[in-house]
């Protein structure tokens, strides 16, 4: 069984005449990377919204673990917390994430939200402020930081509710090297670990080292392409 497929998905965004994704057949395997490429507009954002359930196909239909998602399954408390628990997602921009008063309390904000006890929400939370080197910063106001102290923060938040899949919109915009260099080396034990990964990504580096397939973007057309060779897609 795939962790996720979707088969002839077409998506127009409400007066749009043009599809920005028109009939996408895609499997994503269990435990592999999926990198995504293509300009601004060619339908990676959207894409993503799909397969988080933020958005759902006008044709063909999503499956994510055998089980066909749409707004109807998701509408069900149990249902949803279950799929969105999972799948765990981070943005481009990781302001439009962070909207707790403090960092600890973002990190928190997932496990509160599933329900999860006190003491094992605060166990995760703790975990992923020392795992992300971000400690120091508990009880700090996430928009006084840094970009890169940002990014940490919500893929920390992220990884508090330990998702099997992850899904990265463009996850080293905005980084320094350092930084860089710590979600490279991050994202690359999640891979070793079993975590399914799919990223929108400009780095060419990570996709050499991660990606298994590539899904190339383009409007109105997309096409699959191998990664033994990702440097020529």
């Amino acid at each position: 069984m795939s962790c996720m497929e979707l088969r002839n998905v077409s998506y127009t965004y409400p007066g749009e005449k043009m599809p920005v994704i028109n009939n996408l057949t895609l499997q994503i395997e269990k435990g592999t990377c999926l990198a995504v490429r293509g300009d601004n507009g060619s339908g990676k954002t959207t894409l993503f919204r799909l397969l988080n359930g933020l958005a759902f196909p006008d044709t063909g239909r999503y499956m994510f673990e055998g089980t066909v998602i749409t707004e109807k399954y998701l509408k069900n408390n149990r249902a949803s917390k279950a799929f969105h628990k999972k799948i765990g997602y981070l943005f481009q921009n990781p302001d439009v994430m962070l909207f707790n008063g403090t960092v600890y309390d973002e990190i928190a904000f997932g496990p509160r939200q599933m329900g999860l006890p006190d003491e094992e929400t605060d166990r995760r939370t703790r975990d992923c402020l020392q795992l992300f080197g971000i400690g120091h910063l508990a009880e700090k106001a996430p928009y006084h930081l840094s970009g890169g102290q940002k990014k940490r923060v919500a893929l920390a938040a992220v990884m508090a509710l330990n998702p099997d899949v992850l899904i990265l919109d463009e996850p080293m915009a905005g980084l320094d090297a350092g930084s860089r260099a710590f979600l490279h080396d991050f994202l690359s034990q999640l891979k070793k670990a079993g975590k399914t990964l799919i990223m929108a990504t400009h780095d060419e580096q990570l996709v050499r080292d991660l990606a298994d397939q590539v899904l190339v973007m383009e409007m109105p057309n997309m096409e699959m392409s191998d990664t033994e060779t990702p440097e020529t897609v």
